[in-house]
């Protein structure tokens, strides 16, 4: 056989890739052909060249089929409702508002309303009810957008002439109060209308405006585990954050309305413009109560929405904005554009969307149209809104024609007064807020404790579907990763190889070696180290005294460089701060919004590797995967994931769980990862599957312990070592 070697300093200069063979023999393992150019065995990995953000391209692709569809709109919408911090949904008591305050005008009312959407999360707004109108009334939620002083917003005299000139306005009142103008008109057109407020503007609350809109510095007496606020660390681990309250603030807002008298709950709409628009089809993709939708300004496939609140972490990985307004299908959507990064909706996105439409049967179920007006929902957007309620709940108009009204002022609008005061808001109140809903978010979950075969069914479906989304990616399919050597050496009593194993549709590769004793045993041992592949061996290149083990009881070892580790950096070790994107905003959400967490980046890694052992046509009797030295929690969520395809799990997780992080560019920031159970539920997942663990007892793994008992299995606890010789003891039990 051929040696083909690369030099030290090419595989540093192109290491990004190169990866583990496929741990079997090699005549099996190196049939495929190699370069004969070297440097073309490590051609760089594709996660080495940027991040994306939010000004990327969010292009859509549609499904060839209803079926095909479905799978992937089960998958996106849990992603999404896991991004909002909303899966499992959590309880929903009914709702007593306060409504009070009423303004009369000449055909309609306004009346000021406040409620919890949770115990201590404000729901502010305005109603607007039609008079002289009897029966069931079509209803509309209006969330705002980033106008100045949201609700209360006023164009002034001088942007109102502007737009009056441009032709954007017909009236001087609708064109300086347009978010009350589509209030009033509908409410003309019969229809009751709720325009409530974002997180801090006008009367909303929980959160200051500045905060919740405008976060932009960590705080570092606010991100301890025990006294955390918003955008940190802890809170990302919860998976509390803007976008999703302002989202269950939205659902609880259709709760609310929908147990009215006066509602007809099958014509219930939203429309909103702007950082409004965002929350539009979030809420129509996630509630399927809203039966039409009408975001303005906002879809597209360029720029994704630059605030805090309408990005979270997970909620646009391998998605955006034209897929999530999908989702809305097959209900009816239509959405405006502008000059602004929505102007080419009509030639890119819309196409798409009518594609999908189309394959669900109801290609007349969505438009859009451009309008040559800067960043709005002017007279002309809304006209095109008025018509789509006006067709789809059937609301009677031959003809529509806004007209003047007379506006609220600030002291009409609000919904604080001296009977009604308003809320403090501060730093303590917000801690205060958030660690309540978490309690109750921590009892829903820990309610999910296995205690049979069913409990164990549906923990895997919720936590273990948390997971799903958190890593965002299962087990390579069979023929996924292609092997190319690098070098072979013959040592004493085993082949040692390096190569690079490819996982070629995304682009990814592992440097790696691969350890083959002369007398294998027909097992193979993956050994996941944040070393690397040097892990294996001494300061002088042997292997270390528990890989001799292994490889004399005839064990085949394998490990790789797990991204960021080893040969992915120039000093050979591990990164130890998580890459993120070019945003002078300290917000988790703007990397981990459209990218994989290190983390999960890692355990996919793991994942490329078992794939690649399990599926080769000489596949291995039992593949084994071990976790040391930092890795042990990556090697478990690997292994959760890639379920019954390991026949034994040994790690040793050091006693680390994610609640101890405190900064949000640590190299193990799961969001969710505490939400959801931290490590003792990682290791709870991979039930039934043998599960060794060092540093654990019983009593510390608990919800492991329960779960691997309604499986009817148990983990065996091993004692800490640095050396690993407990792992390995285990490991040699099972030749």
């Amino acid at each position: 056989m051929t040696n083909r070697s690369v030099s030290r300093r090419a595989m540093l200069q192109l290491a990004s890739s190169a990866a583990v063979a496929s741990l079997l023999p090699s005549e099996m393992l190196f049939a495929s052909s190699v370069s004969s150019n070297p440097l073309t065995l490590v051609p760089g990995d594709a996660r080495i060249g940027g991040l994306k953000d939010l000004n990327g391209y969010f292009p859509f692709t549609p499904s060839a089929s209803v079926e095909e569809w479905n799978v992937r709109k089960e998958f996106v919408l849990k992603q999404m409702k896991v991004a909002c911090g909303l899966w499992p949904m959590p309880e929903r008591p009914p709702i007593t508002a306060t409504v009070h305050g009423r303004v009369e005008r000449d055909d309609y009312t306004v009346d000021r309303v406040y409620f919890e959407s949770s115990p201590g999360l404000l729901v502010t707004g305005s109603l607007y009810l039609p008079k002289n109108v009897t029966g069931k009334l079509p209803t509309i939620l209006c969330p705002h957008g980033h106008w100045p002083n949201g609700r209360f917003h006023d164009h002034g005299e001088t942007a109102i002439k502007t737009e009056l000139a441009s032709g954007g306005e017909k009236f001087e009142v609708g064109g300086r109060h347009p978010l009350q103008a589509r209030c009033v008109q509908l409410a003309r057109m019969g229809c009751m209308v709720f325009l409530y407020d974002m997180m801090g503007y006008a009367d909303g609350s929980s959160f200051t405006q500045p905060l919740a809109h405008g976060f932009a510095k960590q705080r570092p007496e606010l991100s301890s585990p025990d006294t955390w606020g918003m955008f940190s660390a802890q809170s990302e681990l919860r998976l509390w954050n803007t976008l999703g309250l302002q989202t269950w603030n939205s659902i609880r807002i259709v709760d609310w309305l929908s147990s009215r008298p006066d509602c007809d709950a099958t014509r219930i709409g939203v429309t909103g413009a702007s950082g409004g628009g965002t929350q539009t089809f979030i809420l129509a993709a996630l509630d399927e109560r809203i039966a039409a939708a009408f975001p303005a300004v906002m879809v597209s496939t360029a720029m994704q929405g630059g605030c805090t609140c309408e990005n979270a972490s997970y909620l646009r990985v391998n998605t955006g904005n034209i897929e999530i307004a999908a989702l809305v299908a097959p209900r009816p959507i239509a959405m405006s554009g502008a000059d602004d990064w929505t102007v080419e909706i009509e030639t890119k996105g819309l196409p798409e969307l009518q594609k999908h439409y189309a394959m669900l049967g109801v290609p007349e179920n969505v438009h859009a149209k451009y309008f040559k007006f800067p960043h709005n929902f002017n007279q002309h957007s809304r006209m095109m809104m008025y018509d789509l309620f006006n067709r789809v709940f059937k609301l009677g108009a031959d003809e529509i024609v806004e007209r003047d009204y007379v506006p609220l002022t600030i002291e009409e609008a609000t919904v604080f007064d001296a009977e009604h005061p308003a809320p403090v808001k501060t730093e303590a109140t917000e801690v205060a807020l958030l660690h309540a809903l978490d309690t109750a978010q921590q009892k829903q979950i820990a309610a999910l404790t296995p205690q049979d075969a069913a409990s164990l069914k549906e923990f895997k479906r919720v936590i273990g579907g948390a997971f799903e989304v958190m890593i965002g990616r299962g087990l390579p399919p069979a023929g996924s990763t292609h092997f190319e050597k690098a070098e072979e050496n013959s040592r004493d009593g085993y082949l040692e190889f390096k190569g690079a194993l490819q996982l070629k549709s995304y682009g990814e590769e592992l440097p790696t070696v691969l350890l083959l004793p002369q007398n294998w045993n027909r097992q193979v041992v993956l050994w996941i180290d944040l070393a690397g592949k040097s892990g294996l061996y001494t300061a002088d290149a042997q292997p270390t005294a528990q890989i001799s083990r292994l490889l004399k009881a005839g064990f085949a070892v394998g490990s790789p460089d797990l991204y960021l580790t080893g040969d992915f950096t120039e000093n050979h070790q591990p990164v130890t701060a998580m890459p993120i994107v070019d945003n002078p905003r300290e917000f988790a959400g703007y990397t981990l919004g459209y990218n994989h967490s290190l983390f999960a980046q890692r355990v996919h890694d793991v994942l490329t590797c078992i794939s690649n052992t399990k599926f080769h046509e000489q596949s291995p009797a039992k593949i084994h995967v071990v976790g040391v030295n930092g890795a042990g929690i990556i090697a478990a969520a690997a292994c959760a994931i890639a379920g019954d395809a390991v026949s034994s799990i040994s790690i040793d997780t050091a006693g680390y769980r994610f609640v101890s992080i405190t900064e949000i560019r640590d190299v193990n920031l799961l969001p969710g990862a505490v939400k959801y159970g931290d490590v003792p539920a990682i290791l709870a997942l991979c039930a039934p599957t043998k599960l060794n663990i060092a540093s654990e007892t019983a009593e510390s793994v608990a919800i492991t312990e329960s779960a691997y008992k309604a499986s009817s299995a148990a983990p065996e606890f091993l004692p800490s070592s640095k050396e690993s010789a407990a792992i390995v003891d285990g490991l040699l039990k099972q030749v």
